[in-house]
C-alpha cells in the first residue's frame, strides 16, 4: 500500500497550490492532495470536508484534521515507525490544532542520500518534495498509515 500512496503523491508534484482544490495538475492544498491520493487508491472519499477558510484552525480551535485522520485511518502510529507513504500531520505550535499534511517520501537514510523527505502542497507555490528538516520534524503532530484497499 505504501508504494501506491507514494507513487500517487509523486504524480501530484508540480500541481499548483489552490485553497480547497483537489485536482491533480490543476490545483490543491495540503488536504486536497491527501484527498486526491485517497481517491486514486480507494475510489470515493470516505467523507467530504465542509468549506474552510485558510485560518480555519485558528478560528475554530477544533482539531478537525486530526479528528478526520483518526476517523478514516485509525489510531496514529509511533513516530519512530513511520515509513514512506505514511501521512504526516503538522502543528505550527504546541496546543494548536494540526493544520498541515504531507506524505513521507523518504525516511531516514545515510547522510549522503540527503535524509528524510516529504511531499506536500506548499502554500503560494505547488506540490513539492521537501526535506524533513528539524523545523518540520518537531512540528509533526501525528503519523497515520493509509488503510489497505478492501
Amino acid at each position: 500500500m505504501r508504494l501506491r500512496v507514494l507513487a500517487s503523491a509523486r504524480d501530484w508534484i508540480g500541481t499548483p497550490y489552490r485553497h480547497q482544490a483537489s485536482l491533480k495538475g490543476v490545483g490543491c492544498d495540503c488536504l486536497g492532495l491527501i484527498r486526491g491520493i485517497w481517491r486514486e487508491i480507494h475510489g470515493r472519499e470516505p467523507e467530504t470536508p465542509p468549506p474552510y477558510r485558510p485560518d480555519w484552525a485558528e478560528r475554530s480551535g477544533e482539531d478537525r484534521l486530526w479528528d478526520a485522520a483518526t476517523r478514516v485511518m485509525g489510531a496514529p502510529i509511533d513516530l519512530g515507525a513511520m515509513r514512506p507513504g505514511d501521512l504526516l500531520l503538522f502543528r505550527w505550535r504546541l496546543g494548536m490544532p494540526a493544520k498541515h499534511a504531507g506524505i513521507l517520501s523518504r525516511d531516514e537514510a545515510p547522510p549522503a542520500s540527503g535524509g528524510a523527505r516529504f511531499i506536500h502542497a506548499y502554500e503560494q507555490a505547488s506540490v513539492v518534495e521537501s526535506a524533513l528538516v528539524p523545523a518540520w520534524r518537531r512540528r509533526i503532530a501525528g503519523v497515520f498509515r493509509f488503510p489497505e484497499v478492501f
